[in-house]
């Protein structure tokens, strides 16, 4: 294993500790629920060699801040640490990775803040605009997400998951996959570590509160959600995601105006990047083949 962590303060006042790995060209990896920086461990491996890889855990979880109440969880604040943490790393723009709750944040921060990415690459999940409209429209996709309006309820999501030492997130976890056998205990031990600070798991279900508020309301024309995404867009997606329908990265392409791809992996389930680890590293380096620095042979 060849990252290490670092903690940093940002400029927003948020401690974050990330693991970080290699030198290059700076890549943030965001992480989902209920999930953890480890959750890129084969790409932290795999990258290293090319890239700066930089995997925070994300606001909330772990031994990163977790600032109580709903508000401290939308999705503004969240683009807002992302920006933070490439400014704490000394530059204007890095490549944003990411997975699941990571990827809607990486999307939100590609249109909100479209001077800090440099090219975006989502994993298993669907544009914000178009996860809205699927939610309004799609009775499959609305079945589909019921643990987001159950996660709406006061406390009691908390107290299930807390229950037997968070015993339904790692069978969830295990459960949910395509590929069988994914998580080891030893994984598992990572992931329930994230959630060792007491709040955590309410600063996680936070997210999905303060998402759904936004998400009941129609943003005005001018909002950053209707704008196009500049940068060079991949979109890699497990057709076999428990959670997410394929139907939701169909046209797609007017939400762009930069190059925009699309890579299906016909047997991987939502964690995708975990499941057909060598498949996700490969489609990653070949749309970053360009901004690999090239090495002295000889």
């Amino acid at each position: 294993m060849s990252w290490e962590f670092e903690k940093l303060t940002l400029p927003n006042g948020l401690h974050v500790r990330a693991a970080r790995a290699g030198r290059g060209p700076l890549i943030v990896f965001l992480h989902g629920f209920p999930e953890c920086w480890y959750s890129w461990r084969h790409q932290l491996n795999a990258l290293s060699s090319s890239f700066t890889c930089v995997a925070p855990e994300m606001r909330g979880y772990g031994e990163t801040d977790a600032p109580r109440g709903v508000a401290n969880y939308a999705v503004e604040k969240l683009v807002d640490d992302v920006a933070g943490l490439i400014q704490a790393h000394g530059q204007k723009k890095a490549i944003v990775v990411g997975h699941d709750w990571g990827g809607g944040v990486a999307w939100a921060t590609a249109l909100a803040r479209p001077d800090v990415v440099e090219r975006l690459i989502v994993l298993n999940c669907p544009h914000l605009a178009m996860f809205q409209k699927h939610l309004r429209s799609n009775v499959r996709q609305l079945a589909r997400s019921w643990y987001m309006f159950f996660f709406q309820i006061p406390w009691l999501p908390e107290a299930l998951m807390r229950a037997g030492d968070y015993a339904a997130l790692r069978r969830g976890l295990r459960t949910s996959t395509f590929q069988k056998n994914i998580f080891t205990d030893a994984d598992l031990v990572h992931f329930r570590e994230a959630f060792r600070n007491p709040y955590s798991i309410t600063a996680a279900v936070n997210y999905y509160r303060a998402s759904m508020r936004s998400f009941l309301r129609r943003p005005p024309a001018d909002n950053w959600i209707n704008r196009k995404i500049e940068a060079p867009t991949l979109l890699i997606w497990g057709e076999k995601d428990f959670a997410l329908g394929k139907e939701l990265t169909y046209g797609m392409e007017p939400l762009f105006d930069g190059p925009f791809q699309i890579k299906y992996i016909p047997d991987s389930g939502h964690w995708v990047q975990q499941e057909k680890p060598d498949l996700v590293n490969q489609y990653i380096m070949e749309f970053l083949s360009d901004r690999a620095p090239q090495r002295a042979s000889g």
